[in-house]
């Protein structure tokens, strides 16, 4: 894999702090962070999906925790591993902890484990005063010059 040097980005961008942080973080992936396997896809513009597997684990086993951008991920197994005598272990039954970087308004809508997947629905829900408005531009007004003058904006009193 590429190493990629994000230092001179840090010195000419003014409010990517995170994005770069995120960037430079790319390149320190512990082992144990892909453990365990997991998806994640978009089902609509606004509307994802993170499917995990972990297998053997049930729903009380497993916490979610959603902190303002990040959504963290754990798993510790409370069974009786200590009786069990295993000739071969092929199903992994370790603690994990998966953290996911969220973009801006995101949030957990719902998580179910089925089948051994866990499934996290997360939506975009950008508040009305943050979302795009349209505003309207006045024409030319029927006297037919051009009027520079103070415009009044509904709302406001008139200066006297």
């Amino acid at each position: 894999m590429r190493t990629y040097d994000v230092s001179p980005l840090f010195r000419s961008s003014v409010g990517f702090d995170r994005l770069l942080d995120l960037l430079a973080q790319a390149d320190r992936v512990e082992p144990s962070a892909t453990w365990p396997p997991y998806n994640i896809e978009k089902v609509a513009d606004d509307q994802y999906r993170i499917s995990m597997a972990v297998a053997g684990f049930t729903p009380d086993e497993i916490e979610l925790t959603q902190h303002d951008t990040a959504l963290l991920i754990t798993g510790q197994r409370r069974g009786q591993e200590g009786e069990r005598q295993y000739l071969h272990r092929g199903i992994a039954a370790r603690t994990f902890r998966q953290t996911f970087n969220l973009a801006d308004h995101v949030k957990v809508v719902g998580a179910a484990l089925e089948n051994g997947l866990l499934t996290v629905e997360l939506k975009r829900e950008v508040p009305e005063a943050l979302k795009p408005r349209r505003i309207a531009v006045a024409g030319a007004r029927a006297g037919g010059g051009q009027d520079h003058g103070p415009v009044q904006i509904e709302g406001e009193a008139k200066a006297a």
